[in-house]
């Protein structure tokens, strides 16, 4: 029986500026797919925008109560964006995390946390005016909290953060907005992600 995928997030999730699939999520399937790994179309729970606890509201008005084979969280830019604490990232990212595990029927090695991009470094950062320096600090404070709670919580946890700097540098892995990446950049994502899982992901299923 194919395999079932719930990817839970944002604007980077939800593939905003492309094409529906050419988000991480439907390429991620599409690979494995043609590698020979069957997978349904993924579920996704993101809308551009999104805080931790909209998208905490969003997952509990869903009301799913299927098991998924693979669940990925890539959730917090948007608390940044918006000024809201650590602390309060730390509770409610968490929750989530408690969620995806909920959602992966506890099975630690099917949960894939994902570090959020630094969009200081786009074009759209550089003209927003503001500090840069700023925003690529409470980044990866945000980013500290969300690969520390994945270790502890003993889950699978993918750093992007290195590849969209070096990306942000090339405006073709950027969509027309230059804010959010393009189908390149989401399928290099896609491709470390199909590298995560692997063989154990196979076995495990």
């Amino acid at each position: 029986m194919p395999l079932k995928y719930l990817a839970l997030g944002d604007s980077y999730t939800i593939g905003e500026s492309v094409s529906k699939e050419k988000s991480f999520p439907n390429q991620l399937a599409a690979k494995l797919n043609f590698a020979g790994i069957e997978m349904f179309p993924p579920e996704i729970i993101a809308t551009t925008g999104w805080t931790t606890d909209e998208l905490i509201k969003a997952i509990n008005e869903k009301n799913l109560r299927e098991k998924f084979d693979l669940v990925t969280l890539l959730i917090g830019v948007n608390n940044q964006y918006r000024g809201y604490s650590k602390g309060n990232y730390r509770k409610e990212f968490k929750d989530l995390l408690k969620a995806a595990l909920l959602f992966a029927d506890h099975k630690k090695s099917h949960v894939i946390v994902i570090s959020i991009p630094d969009w200081g470094l786009t074009p759209f950062g550089l003209k927003s005016g503001r500090d840069i320096q700023k925003v690529s600090m409470q980044i990866k404070a945000f980013n500290a909290i969300n690969e520390k709670e994945a270790i502890k919580a003993q889950v699978g946890y993918l750093d992007i953060s290195k590849t969209s700097i070096i990306k942000a540098a090339d405006l073709s892995f950027l969509s027309n907005d230059g804010l959010h990446p393009s189908e390149k950049l989401y399928d290099i994502w896609a491709d470390e992600l199909a590298k995560m899982l692997g063989f154990n992901f196979i076995q495990a299923s």
